[in-house]
């Protein structure tokens, strides 16, 4: 079965900037993330499928290679095809490096990406901004409309108390890193060549606590239970996000927290429809009703309203009640309320009632109503 193109399997185009590839992958592995989708084998094969594409696209010089070469880039059975040949097949343009240096091994990638770029790591030892998180929200068509105010409890990494962030118990000390030297990089040797890592003791900071938090165990945050509150705007609609800043996961070495976005889901309505800042409802009305016409009570989001139904109302007419839709989110006053009304048929007659209609039929033979009469004006031609 042939691969998928990593460029569709992570929704983005192939201009797609690295931010934009970032985002996307973040956006798709949240949502089929094994954790939030148990026993889906079909979730699981595609956070597999986002995962290798986000390898192979979030490296500068691999997303080169694929844009080139395609799948073929990274099947060392296409390589081996090619026999060395001149345009006798592929040959990765990496493999020259590859051959030289070998793995870079202790977790640091390869050489060639050490030497040549890779993705730039953040500064360990400087502060950090918290990662964002997102929370789904299920609210009720009336709560989109009107807007309301939610109370939500997310768990997430947080400022530790006890240290205020810090990772260290009060009154510590930071002492120099054996391992680096202070210097937070550690030199490997290959060859006529030393490569610099992250020092894997330290992680780069160069510094350690002499007492670590005991809470936090140093990190500067640990796991818990936020109680957050939110204004949700009149008007929002389904897929909406609302950003909460700050209440993401706390930052590392003093740095700023992450934001939180709340996208809403919107419940089904058991009566209305929307449709734009609109909305839709159908109304039963009787044979009679229709035909005599009559005054009717509707529902609304509101309350209730009267609308006039005409005598000779057809079935799925519709009837317009301005301004009782939705609130316009950007102020450009409300929606309309559309009510289609449905005729309805008695399903049981009694005597009394049969031999009205059948004496009502009789009074109408040969009178026929308009939409029947043209009707048949068209299709006569297909009676002959």
């Amino acid at each position: 079965m042939a691969k998928r193109d990593y460029y569709e399997i992570l929704e983005v185009t192939r201009e797609e900037v690295a931010d934009g590839i970032k985002k996307s992958y973040r956006r798709l592995a949240i949502k089929y993330h094994p954790d939030k989708n148990p026993n889906d084998k079909t979730a699981e094969e595609k956070f597999k499928e986002l995962s290798e594409a986000y390898e192979i696209l979030s490296n500068p010089e691999k997303r080169s290679a694929y844009d080139q070469y395609g799948h073929a880039a990274f099947d060392p059975r296409a390589r081996a095809r090619s026999g060395g040949n001149a345009g006798g097949g592929f040959h990765d343009p990496f493999d020259i490096f590859r051959e030289v240096f070998g793995g870079a091994g202790g977790g640091g990638g390869s050489i060639f990406e050490n030497l040549f770029g890779g993705q730039q790591q953040a500064d360990p030892s400087q502060p950090q901004r918290g990662d964002d998180l997102r929370y789904d929200l299920e609210i009720t068509l009336e709560e989109a409309a009107l807007g309301c105010e939610k109370e939500i409890s997310v768990t997430k990494l947080d400022k530790c108390e006890t240290c205020s962030g810090s990772g260290a118990e009060a009154g510590s000390k930071l002492k120099t890193c054996a391992t680096c030297g202070g210097r937070g990089q550690v030199l490997t040797s290959r060859g006529i060549f030393s490569i610099a890592q992250t020092c894997p003791h330290c992680k780069g900071a160069g510094r350690l606590m002499e007492k670590p938090c005991k809470t936090c165990h140093g990190d500067g945050k640990h796991q818990r239970t936020s109680k957050i509150k939110l204004k949700i705007p009149a008007g929002v609609e389904g897929g909406s996000r609302l950003r909460s800043s700050g209440n993401g996961e706390a930052g590392f070495r003093g740095g700023p927290s992450g934001d939180l976005y709340v996208v809403l889901f919107v419940k089904h309505h058991e009566i209305f429809k929307r449709d734009g800042d609109d909305l839709i409802c159908e109304v039963p009305i009787s044979f009679v009703q229709a035909a005599l016409g009559s005054e009717i009570e509707v529902p609304t989001l509101e309350g209730r309203a009267t609308i006039k139904v005409p005598a000779g109302t057809q079935p799925a007419t519709i009837f317009r009640v301005k301004g009782k839709g939705i609130k316009n989110l950007h102020g450009y006053g409300h929606g309309d309320l559309h009510v289609r009304v449905q005729v309805e048929i008695p399903t049981h007659l009694d005597s009394a009632q049969k031999a009205t209609l059948q004496e009502f039929s009789a009074m109408c033979d040969g009178k026929q109503a308009p939409i029947a009469s043209g009707f048949f004006e068209k299709a006569k031609k297909f009676f002959k």
